[in-house]
Formats: structure tokens, C-alpha cells, sequence
């Protein structure tokens, strides 16, 4: 037989086995167990050394934002500065009412874009305003004129306002969001000219935006709002709101952009403005919006 064929042979399914070679034994001793604790709070990897270290603060959950959508009265916290209170009337104005309230509105105001500044930088306002009322009105370095020139049906709103919520309104900001882009931050109606626990009317006209509101933190969270109360109240054509108690002490509010198409809406707040109130109400920050 040639040397090429045995080679075959040996190398194809004649040849037999290798023998198995013995696993070498480790002693008893060398092998590692798992315990029910570790010996010490550090181990290592390579060259790396972790140590565990016991967070500083205790998980908490976030709170769910709550929906409020149905006509009613809520008290929405009872502290620190009293009871922060909110009315919210659906259908305030009928639907035909409140359609030509709009359209009157939108075409008849005087609107304008406000510019603010912010850490001495100027901005314009993302949406539209006009000022009514026998005082100016000052927020964000910015002041908008005394305006004693009420349009007619502004004046016929203002009366309705007042015969539902009780309070005299001798002032009024209208805002106008065009589109979805438009917004107004966070922020509290807590300026000085307001007075104590001021009653906020707003009435909301047009397409429906989604107002929000969050519980200012307690000192010892330093300004963190993550674990803040936190409403979300979608307003539509012709509803009225009322921002009652404490609720500019205690609460911020605003209304965010959107991310899908949204037609303009008006939103009028009426409020009670007092000339000679030139300091901030103890305990309340500056106002901010943006």
C-alpha cells in the first residue's frame, strides 16, 4: 500500500480515536463559594476597585399629574400660605357666543408683541398681548402701559365675569397664542400691584390649549420641582377659570408649546390691580415668564 493511501486511511474514518485526556483536579480547598454576604463592601475587578456607597437620599416616586376636566369647585392644597383654591365653569359662554367673542376679539384688539428681558438679554414674547386697566403693568423688567380705553364687549365679558366669580375686575391681559409654537412658562401672578391672595379670572376662547400647574417646593428641596403636585386642566372654547385662595403663593402655572397643529387662542384674565403697592408682598419671588 503506498504512503499516500495510508495517510487516507489513517486520516479518514478508520482512524481511531484519541484518548481522552484526565481533567486536572483542583483541591477542595482552593475553590470559591458564594457566602450570604460579602466580606468586605469592596471587591475587585482587574485593577479597578468599586466601593458600594448608600445613597444619600431615599428613592422616591414622581406623582402622577392629576386631570381636571369636569365643572366644580377644588381645593387644590391647604398650605403653607392657606387654601389654594380652583372653579373651573365648562361652557361659561355658549358655543355661539363664545364664536363671535373670537372672531371680534382677534380682529378688533390691539395686538402686539411684547419684548421682556432676561439676564439683561431682550426677547420677544412667544404669542400676543394688549394691556386694559387704570394702573401700568410691570413683569420681566418690562412694563405695559395704564390703557383706560376698554373695548365694548370687553366690558360686557368683564361684567359676566364679575356676576359669576363675586370680585370687581378693573384690569385685564389679553393674550393671544397664534399656533401651537405660541406659550407662556412658568410663572405665578404674584406681582405686588395684585395685593394678597389675588382672585384670577381667565376665560378662554378658540382652540383648546392645556393649562398646567405645579406646587412650589418646600424650602428644603432647593428648588426642585420633581416631586411636586402637578394639574393639568384642558381649556376649551368659552370656559372660565378661577385662580382663587392662595394659589398664586403656592402654585405656578403655564401653558407649553405643542408638538401637532393648534389653532389660535384668546385667553383674558381679568384681575384687581392696586396703585401704590410699589414693593413685592413679603415671601413671594420675582416674577418670571418667558
Amino acid at each position: 500500500m503506498s504512503d499516500k493511501r495510508q495517510r487516507a486511511r489513517v486520516q479518514g474514518s478508520w482512524a481511531k480515536p484519541l484518548p481522552k485526556q484526565p481533567r486536572p483536579t483542583v483541591p477542595t480547598s482552593s475553590v470559591v463559594r458564594p457566602t450570604a454576604s460579602p466580606p468586605s463592601a469592596s471587591w475587585g475587578v482587574g485593577q479597578s476597585m468599586f466601593e458600594y456607597q448608600q445613597p444619600d437620599k431615599s428613592l422616591r416616586d414622581v406623582p402622577a399629574e392629576k386631570v381636571i376636566d369636569k365643572r366644580g369647585d377644588y381645593d387644590i392644597s391647604k398650605g403653607p400660605s392657606g387654601v389654594s383654591r380652583l372653579r373651573l365653569i365648562p361652557g361659561f359662554l355658549s358655543t355661539e357666543e363664545a364664536d363671535w367673542a373670537f372672531s371680534k376679539l382677534q380682529t378688533e384688539l390691539p395686538w402686539s408683541q411684547k419684548t421682556n428681558y432676561r439676564q439683561g438679554e431682550a426677547y420677544e414674547e412667544p404669542r400676543l398681548t394688549c394691556w386694559y386697566g387704570e394702573v401700568p403693568y410691570t413683569y420681566a423688567h418690562s412694563t405695559m402701559e395704564a390703557n383706560t380705553q376698554w373695548h365694548p364687549l370687553l366690558v360686557t365679558l368683564r361684567t359676566a365675569v364679575e356676576k359669576e366669580s363675586g370680585p370687581h375686575f378693573n384690569s385685564l391681559l389679553c393674550n393671544l397664542y397664534r399656533n401651537c409654537k405660541d406659550s407662556i412658562g412658568w410663572h405665578s401672578d404674584d406681582e405686588a400691584a395684585l395685593g394678597l391672595q389675588p382672585t384670577i379670572a381667565s376665560l378662554s376662547l378658540g382652540d383648546t390649549r392645556v393649562f398646567s400647574l405645579r406646587k412650589k417646593p418646600p424650602p428644603e428641596e432647593n428648588g426642585d420641582y420633581t416631586y411636586v403636585e402637578r394639574l393639568r386642566i384642558p381649556l376649551t372654547h368659552g370656559t372660565l377659570l378661577m385662580m382663587e385662595g392662595a394659589t398664586q403663593d403656592d402654585w405656578q402655572h403655564s401653558v407649553a408649546k405643542e408638538y401637532h397643529d393648534r389653532g389660535p387662542r384668546i385667553n383674558l384674565t381679568f384681575r384687581t390691580m392696586h396703585s401704590g403697592l410699589e414693593s413685592q408682598r413679603p415671601g413671594i419671588r420675582p416674577p418670571y415668564r418667558h
